[in-house]
């Protein structure tokens, strides 16, 4: 070949940065990257313990629990499946709440797991409503439903639920149902106080504000919850609490672990506390609503329509009747190497989401910004000019009130 000759490829080569903008996986820091390069250790041997003990400890401080958390290797839906499996029996009966799409899925694996789901259904614009799950175990004057299970942060739709609420709803009802949240994106992107606000079992994945790439779970469980495994039926083995909790116990796993992944987590864990998870939430916060404010002046619809439930880690855009959302999405990647997310389930090609979580900061995301408004522009989508500079306002307003713009 000569040397001038490009043979590898028809596409010119793109300079920079990909703006990866989905909601999961997200960007993963330079440090966790170097920190997963690292040779393999014996998974039986002091080396290997003495890193099992530290993710063991620490993810604890990121689910601000005394209690265990369980570390598989496996996506989110591994941690699903082992939190119903656990503390479950055929045919129990369990209420949950459909607000979009991985709502969905959570229901469609209890019902294969032959559990009887109670759905309380919502449009997918706001997030599980206290009120009407109190009102519904009200109704369950016998006490047959056995857990309530509520996606934390809905990545389809762009709802986020107050977890705190949900545990006064089950109080105010005074029912005995586990209280089981997915706070697979919003883990690491809004405050989860897992033994706070008296959740029995929280799962959640490695891939979005923990900021690793995709490969490892985590169940975070109470006392309430242990004592139900003690008496579930349904089957379980690669997904059995009890195996990985004794093993665990002195810093090792029941078969092989993610080694690569787990140096990855213990970096991770040290990122989110130099920067401090307060700081972490404000910042998801901030960018949630810089983004809001550029959907707002382009004149878009916001998925969510209630600000209350508004997510801090994704924000699902409609496009205007007669569009293609994913005709958008193709148009920005092809232009202008952003990938936003696509509209899943009943919002598919009506929707695009913009992901503004995990190792991102403000620059980042008004440079995202940026390319949707110009690919708005280009796809001919009816909007308003100045998305970009009113997502510059909120970010602005919010560093001159921030205690740092004080102190100077």
């Amino acid at each position: 070949m000569d040397i001038g000759d490009d043979k590898m490829s028809n596409a010119p080569r793109r300079p920079g940065r990909h703006f990866l903008q989905i909601p999961g996986p997200t960007p993963v820091p330079e440090r966790v990257l170097s920190a997963m390069s690292r040779q393999m250790l014996d998974h039986r041997g002091a080396d290997f313990q003495k890193l099992g003990k530290s993710v063991l400890s620490g993810i604890k401080t990121i689910f601000k629990t005394t209690g265990p958390v369980i570390i598989y290797p496996s996506s989110g839906t591994g941690a699903w499946e082992a939190a119903l499996t656990n503390t479950l029996s055929p045919g129990d009966r369990v209420l949950m709440v459909e607000t979009g799409q991985f709502a969905v899925l959570w229901k469609q694996m209890a019902d294969r797991l032959g559990l009887r789901a109670e759905v309380i259904q919502t449009d997918w614009r706001i997030g599980a409503d206290p009120a009407e799950i109190e009102e519904h175990l009200r109704r369950d004057t016998d006490r047959l439903i056995k857990a309530v299970c509520v996606v934390h942060n809905e990545t389809s739709s762009g709802c986020m639920t107050p977890l705190e609420e949900i545990r006064r709803a089950l109080d105010a009802a005074d029912h005995p149902a586990l209280f089981m949240t997915d706070t697979i994106s919003g883990l690491g992107t809004a405050d989860l106080r897992h033994d706070e606000w008296g959740i029995d079992v929280t799962v959640s994945g490695s891939q979005k504000g923990m900021m690793l790439p995709p490969g490892l779970s985590f169940t975070a469980v109470s006392e309430k919850a242990l004592a139900a495994s003690r008496t579930a039926k349904l089957a379980r083995s690669y997904f059995s609490w009890d195996d990985m909790l004794s093993n665990n116990a002195n810093g090792f796993f029941p078969y092989t672990p993610a080694t690569g992944l787990l140096y990855g987590l213990d970096e991770a864990i040290k990122l989110l506390h130099e920067e401090g998870l307060d700081n972490v939430f404000a910042r998801h916060a901030r960018l949630g609503a810089a983004t809001r404010a550029a959907v707002r002046t382009w004149g878009l619809e916001i998925n969510c329509r209630d600000p209350k439930y508004y997510s801090q880690a994704v924000t699902t855009v409609l496009v205007p009747e007669g569009h293609n959302a994913d005709a958008l999405r193709a148009l920005a990647l092809d232009t202008f190497d952003i990938s936003l997310g696509t509209g899943l389930n009943k919002l598919a090609t009506k929707a695009f989401r913009i992901g503004h979580l995990g190792d991102t900061n403000d620059l980042t995301v008004m440079g995202a910004l940026t390319g949707v408004e110009m690919s708005l522009e280009l796809a001919g989508i009816p909007h308003k000019k100045g998305g970009v500079q009113a997502a510059m306002a909120v970010i602005t307003d919010s560093m001159n009130k921030s205690p740092r713009a004080e102190a100077a």
